[in-house]
């Protein structure tokens, strides 16, 4: 599925059961296009979508500092980049959430395969979920906005049985909206003077 967003609108889309074409659509924001997808009862592949004032090798600059992503992602709470048994890139990162008066924390350590200058691939190899893998797109965000790149997060996601489904699905969206944003953020902090 392709995303394609016309500024100033984004949705929110969730198909059940799996289809190709997306049953109901939502407002979600107005810079964050964000997709949903059930593939299986405790799987979801999510695609979100951000085009950022910044060329290509900053916002690569700004993923690829793993170490410093805990520091302005919400809701992460550590990013360590960990020994790899082999010549890859490896982390170990810890999402924390409050949902219905309950703490939630998440753990996954990913092998991370950068494809300089437009993609970042990531899969779980160990972590609280039963799979956790996907990829950052990174792309020029049109020919007449030289400088901007269009940012695209996809994953796929399939839970443990203990998770409650629906109460994470709908914070996962909410949350990566927010972090769609918040490395919109740290893009102006470091480059924008």
């Amino acid at each position: 599925m392709t995303i394609n967003t016309v500024p100033g609108t984004a949705f929110c889309c969730h198909t059940d059961p799996p289809s190709t074409d997306c049953s109901e659509t939502r407002q979600a924001s107005s810079d964050v296009l964000l997709v949903t997808e059930k593939l299986a009862q405790q799987q979801r592949k999510v695609q979100a979508q951000i085009d950022l004032d910044h060329p290509l090798e900053q916002v690569w600059q700004v993923l690829t500092d793993y170490e410093a992503l805990d520091q302005f992602i919400p809701n992460l709470a550590k990013s360590d980049r960990i020994q790899h048994p082999g010549s890859g890139i490896r982390i170990e990162q810890v999402g924390v959430q409050n949902a219905l008066l309950l703490q939630f924390s998440a753990r996954v350590v990913l092998d991370m395969i950068e494809e300089f200058p437009h993609r970042i691939r990531f899969d779980m190899v160990e972590g609280d979920f039963r799979d956790f893998s996907g990829s950052w797109g990174l792309q020029p965000a049109s020919d007449l906005n030289h400088g901007k790149t269009t940012l695209t997060y996809n994953v796929v996601v399939c839970l443990s049985h203990l998770m409650p489904v629906a109460l994470i699905e709908q914070r996962f969206c909410q949350d990566l909206a927010l972090n769609l944003r918040a490395i919109r953020q740290r893009l102006e902090d470091l480059y924008r003077s």
